[in-house]
């Protein structure tokens, strides 16, 4: 236990101590150095407690942590005493700085709680500690701060445990302590309270020192992450990345996944020396006896059955600002891998107060999830609980480049890895020279009235005209068939468009020159068709302004949308967001239906 290092983190509700506690433990343990000591004191006088410590300032390093008295950012401390060394990440209380917190737990094997002994358990504290177990914490403290503000009320705590203890009967944690405490008075942090002589157990520092926090042995299940190909000369081929698990040694064999390919160890690196065997947590270069074709985001792996698919499910905090819908696209991260993703399904969100799973069709800021996801291909992955590197994941804004949510995976789903893709002996070149035309989708957009339909249907026949093969898509037709089950909500919106995308990937296939009128309000959908249909896709805006599509009103549909009757009306009550790069723009209130076409046949020109 002696040189074990312990990674923990406090957090709990705002207001509740946390950066007192841990300041309070390391000035009685002193564990910080003759100027800062001297520096607290001197900050302290002009601080909130009159005069007095506050212990806070050792973590709150931010000016406007110390102007509002909370934490804002994560805090990393490093200490050691003689049984252990530690580090600490003080994470923030507040609702709004949740995606902080959750970093914090990402590197953390124990979990300091407070809770306010005047206050009890409330909602943040149910959430961090939902978010703890989330990414994979199995250890807990509660520490019941502020006894001193309830006169170290034995029957006060003793409440409050039992709330704790009913809270944590929800999760599979390994340890559960909870220790009532005063981080301003220093009661039970490194030494017993004078004042809660009912309470037997050892302090808060002394638990730490003590508690075993060592997972299960998987020592002959090895896995690494490539995170870098190193070829310094033609002589030296090494692949680079820290061990996620087991050992490996000189002379074993490894896989490489997702290929497949087997080959031996003939050389192991750590740093600049040369080693026979290296284990979890290592950073090491391995060379093997033959070429394979390994690059960032394979695998090595030894004895260990992995999972390799484009489909599992998994528990997610949402972090960003806007709400996740199903058919949402992301790019996926976990272990080195990087892909595109496709949030497919949301089963559920968790109520935070009492863990019950509530069906929803959109996840909002800070709240915890259960989805299906789909991978742009392949990946290589394993249950959180087995593997925490391969088994965690962010999502990350493809517009944006946000960490819009993190999660852990819970299992794979077998409906993926069933599917195998079937290569046909008739070609898509082979369709193209049959019709003597390459194949293309020319996706029309804009407001409803802006001459989509209209302008596709006269260059459908322009087309013809000219020997080409077609076919159009409209918006109203394809709803009154393939899609004549979804609505106008935002996920019915996005699952229309992807439906649209994969129709009219086919019949580029085969060779047909595909023309589409859907109103595709949104930018990130109309992107994720672009990828669905390739280089192949040409993103046409109709660009009529919405007084002269209001005009044009034939359907009525502006006016019931004005007068509240049709919900969710682009334009009026739904958003439409611009094509920012598009790569034709006609507007045809300028112009007459002939000079249109005469424009759109200009800008396809160079695909057809």
């Amino acid at each position: 236990m002696k040189n074990e290092l312990l990674k923990f983190i406090t957090c709990g509700s705002v207001d509740d101590g946390k950066s007192t506690l841990i300041g309070h433990m390391l000035y009685d343990a002193k564990l910080i150095f003759a100027d800062q000591k001297r520096a607290l004191e001197l900050d302290s006088r002009v601080g909130s407690r009159d005069g007095k410590i506050d212990y806070s300032l050792l973590l709150d390093g931010l000016m406007a942590e110390r102007e509002q008295g909370i934490t804002i950012d994560v805090a990393y401390r490093y200490f050691s005493t003689e049984r252990r060394s530690f580090i600490v990440a003080d994470t923030p209380g507040h609702e709004e700085y949740t995606r902080n917190m959750a970093v914090g737990a990402s590197f953390a094997s124990l979990a300091v709680i407070l809770t306010d002994a005047s206050q009890g358990v409330l909602q943040q504290t149910r959430r961090h500690a939902r978010i703890c177990s989330l990414m994979g914490i199995r250890h807990f403290v509660f520490a019941v701060n502020k006894m001193d503000l309830v006169d170290y009320d034995k029957k006060r705590f003793k409440k409050i445990e039992k709330e704790i203890k009913v809270l944590m009967a929800e999760f599979d944690y390994g340890t559960l302590r909870i220790i009532p405490v005063s981080a301003t008075e220093g009661d039970n942090i490194t030494r017993k309270s004078e004042m809660m002589m009912w309470y037997r157990e050892e302090t808060l520092l002394h638990y730490l020192e003590e508690v075993d926090v060592s997972e299960r042995d998987r020592q002959h299940e090895f896995s690494m992450p490539v995170q870098r190909v190193c070829r310094p000369n033609h002589n030296f081929r090494g692949f680079q990345g820290q061990i996620s698990s087991g050992s490996i040694a000189v002379g074993e064999e490894i896989t490489v996944m997702p290929s497949g390919e087997k080959a031996k160890v003939i050389g192991i690196h750590q740093g600049d020396q040369l080693v026979e065997q290296s284990g979890s947590g290592q950073a090491v270069t391995i060379q093997l006896d033959t070429e394979i074709d390994i690059s960032r985001g394979c695998v090595l792996e030894k004895d260990y059955k992995l999972s390799v698919g484009n489909m599992f499910a998994a528990s997610i905090l949402w972090m960003d600002d806007n709400s996740l819908i199903a058919g949402r696209n992301f790019w996926l991260k976990t272990g080195t891998q990087l892909i595109s993703a496709t949030v497919m399904n949301i089963k559920y969100k968790i109520d935070v107060n009492t863990g019950a799973e509530v069906y929803t069709d959109a996840i909002y800021k800070n709240e915890i999830a259960f989805c299906e996801i789909s991978t742009g291909s392949n990946i290589v992955f394993d249950r959180f609980e087995n593997n925490r590197e391969l088994g965690s994941l962010i999502l990350i804004d493809r517009i944006t480049n946000m960490t819009s949510a993190c999660g852990t995976i819970m299992y794979s789903l077998e409906r993926g890895e069933n599917l195998t893709w079937h290569d046909m002996d008739i070609t898509r070149e082979m369709r193209e020279g049959r019709l003597g035309q390459e194949a293309i989708t020319i996706w029309m957009t804009g407001l409803s009235g802006a001459g989509k339909s209209t302008l596709a249907n006269a260059l459908e026949k322009r087309l013809f005209a000219m020997g080409k093969h077609t076919m159009l898509l409209d918006g109203d037709n394809v709803r009154m068939g393939l899609n004549k089950n979804l609505g106008f909500t935002e996920k019915d919106r996005i699952e229309n468009i992807r439906r649209i995308a994969e129709v009219s990937k086919l019949m580029n296939d085969a060779g047909l020159i595909v023309l589409t009128s859907f109103i595709s309000p949104y930018r990130l959908e109309r992107r994720n068709a672009k990828e669905i249909i390739g280089d192949s896709f040409v993103e046409v805006y109709v660009s009529t302004p919405l007084e002269e599509c209001e005009k044009r009103d034939v359907k009525g549909l502006y006016q019931d949308a004005r007068m509240g009757k049709i919900a969710n009306f682009t334009g009026i009550s739904g958003k439409y967001e611009e094509p920012e790069n598009p790569d034709i723009v006609v507007d045809t209130s300028k112009h007459s239906l002939e000079k249109c076409l005469d424009i759109l046949l200009e800008g396809l020109e160079k695909y057809l």
